[in-house]
């Protein structure tokens, strides 16, 4: 499978922003304000309703949507309107260079996947109109392929892409009147590194941060989750601002990737 190609149609293409004024190169080339070449590549599972491969760097995800004619328990006995979209999350046992176990063998899924499929799942649902939606449950799986810092990010951003064209499928079959889809969800990570601002930390990158955030934003510039931390280090108020300005860069180009890969179909 080819790159810049999905399996039905032209995916987006190789991506990567573009700023001028962050001259000083980082360990694999790039600017600091600069993304790792993003691709996704469509309709990767054909069974799902939608689906992509959405590859960021060195980090590839599966994201994969499928859809049941029904809403959970607490939806019916509370009297809820709409529908539901949740998420599953989980790394490959191939997805590290350690094999990682998988979360079946020890009985229960382990604190991380948890809180990064509740993630997803907020994330989708701040992105659709759940009563136009519909009483039906949309099931967003992620399955990382391969880890190389950003999987949340990833499986955010790549979830969007495989929920946009489910819907729009459903559109066409007549399930759906009109499409819920209110406006794009994009993840993108943000840090310190050697006291310099980062956008879109690597692995190597994000274990030498002494500060990095995961913002979870729309394409509105409105924030769904902003996740961080000083991990080695403390920040002002300033480092915030110069971080939270990278990620609304990054977002927006994420976006525009994003509308491009739905658009092909």
């Amino acid at each position: 499978m080819e790159p810049a190609e999905t399996n039905r149609g032209p995916a987006a293409p190789a991506f990567a922003a573009t700023a001028p004024q962050c001259p000083r190169a980082r360990g694999d080339g790039r600017r600091p304000d600069q993304l790792r070449p993003v691709r996704f590549h469509n309709h990767i599972a054909p069974y799902a309703t939608g689906s992509t491969l959405i590859e960021w760097g060195n980090t590839r995800v599966i994201c994969g949507v499928m859809v049941e004619e029904t809403v959970p328990r607490w939806m019916k006995e509370q009297g809820v309107v709409g529908g539901w979209v949740t998420a599953e999350y989980s790394m490959l046992p191939y997805s590290t260079l350690q094999r990682k176990v998988r979360d079946i063998s020890k009985g229960k899924l382990d604190g991380r996947s948890q809180e990064i499929q509740r993630l997803i799942g907020r994330a989708m649902r701040a992105g659709v109109d759940l009563v136009k939606l519909g009483a039906r449950t949309v099931w967003v799986d992620c399955d990382v392929l391969q880890a190389d810092g950003g999987t949340r990010t990833a499986a955010i951003t790549g979830s969007y892409v495989a929920l946009g064209l489910a819907l729009r499928k459903l559109v066409a079959g007549g399930t759906l009147a009109e499409n819920p889809l209110l406006r794009p969800v994009a993840a993108v990570s943000v840090g310190l590194v050697e006291d310099t601002p980062l956008l879109d930390l690597n692995y190597d990158e994000d274990v030498r941060a002494k500060v990095d955030f995961n913002l979870v934003m729309t394409a509105t510039d409105e924030f769904i989750e902003l996740q961080g931390t000083g991990e080695k280090g403390t920040f002002t108020d300033l480092q915030l601002a110069e971080l939270l300005a990278l990620g609304k860069v990054g977002i927006k180009q994420l976006v525009a990737a994003q509308e491009e890969a739905v658009a092909a179909g």
